[in-house]
């Protein structure tokens, strides 16, 4: 069935069915679960679509553009609307601190990065503050895309101390790696968790649609002697990861 058949309004569009973009949305999502609109397939344009259903544009742009929000579709610039293929869920515990090659290695997935900055700068008035650093003092900062099973699914920026990473081209895959050689590695970190909402750059980088929901998080990490050894700011795509901590009493 094509997706011209399936979105004829005489099987689902009815009064007292709820708003009519309500409908529409309710018919795509029917249709990309059931398998009658396919991943990567694409739907037709919205006038078409308007035309075929009776409904005006500005409906059709309304349910659309909620299951864009929701990842159901992509928009590709210039080409349409395309039903995304669906992304498997990863579970990634709070309990234990970890890198993210260590965690995609346990789940058998060969992880790359994408570098966006590798080298020493000059330290911001955060990282001086949390490393105790004078004015003017470097600090070594790297920044890449991390991606598993070839997709697309954090972006991550770490800084930490020159006496803790002195050589940060040295890190190639797992950075923990390197600090674990480097008798560096930390012990235990402080993380907050925000729900965002992902802007142009970061979506495009993801992979996903500009404004699509994503997870902040902000992790200090520290040595066994207490001493801060590492500042993350880090970006996950909220379509793809499930955050878990074990609680006891």
């Amino acid at each position: 069935m094509s997706a011209a058949d399936f979105l004829r309004p005489e099987n689902w569009l009815g009064s007292g069915e709820g708003p009519r973009y309500v409908q529409l949305r309710r018919r795509l999502i029917e249709g990309i679960e059931s398998g009658a609109l396919p991943p990567n397939s694409s739907l037709p344009p919205e006038r078409e679509i308007a035309e075929l259903t009776e409904l005006s544009r500005v409906t059709v742009r309304k349910a659309i553009q909620g299951l864009v929000r929701e990842g159901l579709i992509e928009q590709r610039q210039g080409s349409g609307s395309f039903v995304r293929e669906a992304v498997t869920r990863m579970e990634q515990s709070l309990s234990h601190l970890t890198s993210f090659t260590e965690d995609m290695a346990r789940r058998g997935m060969e992880t790359t990065s994408t570098w966006l900055e590798r080298g020493v700068f000059m330290a911001s008035a955060e990282e001086i503050a949390a490393f105790g650093l004078a004015a003017g003092d470097n600090v070594a900062r790297i920044s890449r895309l991390r991606e598993a099973g070839g997709r697309p699914m954090a972006l991550e920026r770490a800084a930490l101390p020159l006496d803790i990473l002195p050589n940060p081209i040295e890190v190639t895959t797992s950075l923990y790696e390197v600090l674990d050689r480097l008798g560096n590695r930390p012990v235990r970190a402080v993380q907050k968790i925000s729900a965002i909402n992902l802007e142009a750059r970061e979506a495009a980088l993801l992979g996903v649609a500009e404004g699509a929901a994503g997870l902040s998080i902000a992790r200090t990490s520290y040595l066994a002697t207490g001493r801060v050894a590492e500042l993350t700011h880090s970006l996950y795509r909220g379509d793809a990861y499930d955050f878990v901590a074990e609680l006891r009493l």
